[in-house]
């Protein structure tokens, strides 16, 4: 039974009926009530089994219902479906406030955060691809000796007997087994025994002996002793006498002997895993031989990080980077031991093949010959691994290696990682919840992944999707647009119907630029700069082929090109790591490059990415940018703090005093589920607001610090409007677009975007010297149409200033903005690192060979 607003609900039958006789379908979610956060009480129903879009301006509450409410619920959900030591923990977790959710479908969010930071995560490990190399190198890999790379093989006697009995008729052989290999002694013990077991012959040191003779050995000398088992010649009906004399052999041997065959090279045979010629012995050829997270597969050396610890250098001044730029003398940063890399598949080692492109890796085990035997036992792993790098492919990330490290990866790579790991999970009936999963996506790029999530959906899936990519918002089955505004102003559904109806509806700011009744309009003129230009020639780190590109400075440029083609590499890797370490004497590891001139003209170099500004709850847009120094300090002022005595430390979080030690200042606990992701519950002693009953006794204009960090940007600069230093800042933070964001709010759930723009703030916030270089990458993440207006006009502001702005981005509106554009390519990985076109908007555009220039000709219609 259910109730929403008097109305009684019983299933029966597949069915919700209500007692008005009323039914509720279960082809779609249905929501009464939803007040999560921002949303006004909202009521919608959502068709399962769709690709359903959740669009509208930034703060809107597009987040807030799909990951804070339907999310959070079908989580909620499953937790109390779980065993008894589970559900002790459901009290404690936040209960979405929605009167009623019917419908849900077990539920998986896919978010730009919370993709590995551990330096042992790969792409191939978190894609589980590697664990299915690691069986398929175990099971049908070629060990080969390290030293001198000969194949090494296992056989049973009966093999062995088979191949002697190949040779020419009348060959003569003599079987050698090993006993001693290079040890002093004097061994009377071990030829006695060998006399009593009625053998009459040894090899000792190269020298074949009778031991019907007294044989008296330097006890301080190193010695080779060889059992010699008999001599056979090869003819008619001898096969038993082969046969018994080998397995003598083998088992005195150790399982290794040498066939002697006159006028030829000796044969070697053995049934374990050695190299007679090099004493390699190798260990058991399993999966856990080729894992650098286990004992048995990682490197002595370096431990499977395949560089250095801080430990292992000379002085301690040195960086992380440098760190990790200095590959493991050993294993040459291949993580792996020596025994591990010496089997072979297809003529590949392992870490050779986890160095390919995922492409590439695509296109060798495609092309993979195997025998029978091998196809009969590797047929299911290969397949597994061609189909999980084949969805790779499909989300756009054909460029990446196996071996690339998770830490590297942008925020809209992880995820798409994530949404290929769930194609190949091939569940079917699950809610999968996504956001902004085209960032990072050239145009050309994201129709392959629109192709990915219709693919997810025709497995029996609902997809719901949170996007402002036209092109996404245009391939939904069904479109909800919320607003109309952000924060107090925003969490309302404005239009829920298919895309071609959202073109048409005059109440959807959305609809509205779909439409092209609303455009960002393109410049009227251009800026040719004219103070110089940063050239840096011979650029080649990672996929770059030696490239000279020249940026004028004191314009607005755009760096454009497919995903992979080097975007990232030229302009943060080398240019923005060498302006730092050259202005700043910054300690990051510049890219390769022959040289960079017209630095002379710039004083300092600021780069502005997506990474949090923070780990912890404690840290917030107020800390970050420096408004909560002005508001302890306007706490502190206050006279009944004066009078207690209270200075700006009482109204921090970060230090005992003032804030509540239950928590420590979070606000939030900890919770450990073990086989579950932690669960993170509200603060019992102080409720969420971080600080003990005394500091919250102090008031500005009736509201505690806590109920201040609690205000959005926009209501606290109506609330500090005749504080100048407070008002500035805030304003600032409205400007590129934040007015809907608490001041507290915790950095954890920020976006990329968000707290990309607030770095912008700070940045805006200082004083500005008109010689800076602003590098920005994708600052259009997480923005409406309708608020990337906002963003170009503080971004112009800059460079009429005098700065010089660069920004990677495949946003069109922003690349047809731009004074001038370099665009990489022709394709990702080794198929980019070319400059393919660069001039103004219109240059490009007219370019045969540019991708974006294909795209941008219809912008700038």
């Amino acid at each position: 039974m259910s109730l929403h607003e008097g109305v009684c609900y019983l299933y029966t039958g597949g069915i919700w009926i209500s007692h008005d006789g009323s039914r509720m379908s279960e082809d779609k979610i249905v929501i009464k009530g939803a007040r999560q956060h921002n949303l006004k009480n909202i009521d919608l129903e959502i068709p399962k089994g769709k690709l359903v879009v959740l669009t509208g301006v930034s703060g809107s509450g597009k987040s807030s219902l799909a990951f804070d409410t339907i999310y959070a619920e079908g989580q909620r959900r499953y937790v109390e479906s779980l065993s008894a030591y589970a559900r002790q923990f459901l009290e404690r977790m936040d209960k979405p406030d929605v009167d009623l959710i019917e419908g849900l479908s077990p539920a998986i969010a896919i978010e730009q955060k919370g993709i590995s930071r551990n330096p042992r995560s790969t792409v191939g490990t978190v894609t589980e691809i590697y664990d299915y190399l690691r069986l398929l190198f175990a099971r049908v890999g070629h060990p080969h000796c390290y030293n001198c790379g000969r194949e090494i093989k296992s056989q049973t006697p009966q093999e062995m007997v088979d191949q002697l009995l190949t040779l020419p008729e009348g060959s003569r052989l003599i079987i050698i087994a090993p006993l001693v290999k290079g040890r002093k002694g004097e061994y009377r013990k071990l030829l006695d025994q060998l006399r009593g077991e009625g053998f009459v012959r040894v090899k000792i040191d190269g020298e074949i002996r009778d031991l019907g003779e007294e044989i008296i050995l330097d006890k301080e000398k190193r010695h080779d002793i060889d059992l010699v088992v008999d001599r056979v010649l090869m003819r008619e009906g001898v096969k038993n006498r082969i046969t018994e004399s080998l397995e003598l052999a083998l088992r005195y041997g150790d399982g290794v002997v040498r066939v002697g065959v006159d006028e030829g090279e000796d044969l070697v045979f053995s049934e374990r895993f050695a190299c007679l010629e090099c004493t390699v012995s190798y260990p058991e050829i399993s999966p856990r031989l080729f894992s650098f997270n286990s004992p048995s597969g990682a490197c002595p050396r370096c431990g499977g990080l395949g560089y250095l610890s801080a430990q292992e250098f000379p002085t301690a001044e040195v960086t992380a980077d440098e760190i990790g730029a200095a590959p493991c003398p050993e294993c040459q940063g291949k993580r792996l031991r020596k025994e591990a890399l010496a089997v072979w598949f297809q003529g590949r080692s392992i870490a050779e093949v986890t160095q390919l492109t995922i492409k590439e890796a695509l296109a060798f085990f495609q092309g993979a010959v195997l025998t029978p035997q091998e196809e009969a036992i590797a047929r299911l792993v290969l397949r597994e691994i061609r189909e999980r790098l084949g969805f790779l492919v499909s989300v756009g990330l054909d460029y990446l290696s196996l071996d690339r490290a998770s830490a590297t990866l942008a925020g809209g790579e992880g995820e798409r990682i994530r949404l290929a790991t769930q194609i190949g999970s091939g569940l079917t009936g699950v809610l999968y919840v996504l956001d902004e999963p085209s960032i990072g996506l050239h145009l050309r790029d994201n129709l392959r992944l629109l192709d990915t999530l219709k693919r997810l959906r025709d497995l029996g899936n609902t997809v719901i999707v949170v996007e402002h990519d036209p092109q996404t918002v245009l391939s939904a089955d069904h479109v909800i647009d919320m607003g109309p505004g952000a924060g107090v102003h925003g969490g309302e559904v404005i239009f829920t119907g298919p895309p071609e109806e959202l073109l048409k509806d005059e109440g959807s700011l959305t609809g509205k630029y779909l439409s092209g009744r609303l455009t960002i309009p393109v410049p009227a003129k251009r800026r040719k700069g004219g103070t110089g230009a940063l050239i840096i020639e011979g650029a080649k780190a990672n996929n770059l082929k030696g490239i000279t590109v020249e940026i004028p400075l004191a314009v607005f440029t755009c760096v454009t090109g497919v995903s992979g083609s080097g975007k990232s590499t030229l302009i943060i890797d080398t240019l923005y790591r060498t302006l730092a370490q050259r202005l700043h004497r910054a300690g990051e590891r510049a890219g390769e490059f022959t040289a960079l001139r017209g630095i002379e003209a710039l004083d300092k170099v600021v780069k502005i990415d997506q990474m949090p500004i923070g780990r912890t709850s404690r840290s917030n847009p107020a800390t970050y940018t420096g408004i909560f120094f002005f508001i302890r300090d306007l706490f502190a002022q206050l006279p009944e703090a004066k009078v207690r005595g209270y200075t700006q430390g009482r109204f921090s979080f970060n230090v005992k005093g003032g804030r509540c030690e239950a928590c420590q200042g979070e606000g939030i606990i900890r919770i450990e589920m073990h086989f579950l992701p932690d669960v993170y519950v509200t603060c019992d002693e102080c409720e969420g607001r971080r600080f003990n009953r005394e500091t919250l006794e102090i008031r500005y204009k009736g509201r505690d610090v806590s109920e201040v960090l609690q205000m959005t940007v926009e209501e606290a600069l109506e609330f500090f409007r005749h504080i100048t230093p407070l008002k500035k800042r805030l304003q600032v933070l409205a400007d590129v677009g934040l007015g809907y964001i608490e001041l507290g709010q915790p950095a954890p759930t920020l976006s990329g975007g968000e707290a990309q723009r607030v770095k912008l703030s700070r940045e805006l916030g200082k004083r500005d010297t008109g010689r800076t270089v602003y590098i920005l990458d994708e600052p259009t993440t997480g923005l409406h149409f309708a608020e990337i207006q906002r963003l170009l006009d503080v971004l112009n502001r800059l460079v009429d200033a005098g700065n010089t702005v660069i920004v990677i981005e495949h946003n069109l509106d922003v690349i047809k903005s731009a004074d001038y554009i370099v665009d990489l390519g022709p394709e990702g990985g080794d198929g980019g690192g070319e400059v393919i076109a660069h001039g103004t908007p219109e240059q490009v555009a007219a370019s045969a060979h540019s991708y974006t220039g294909e795209f941008l000709k219809k912008a700038l219609r």
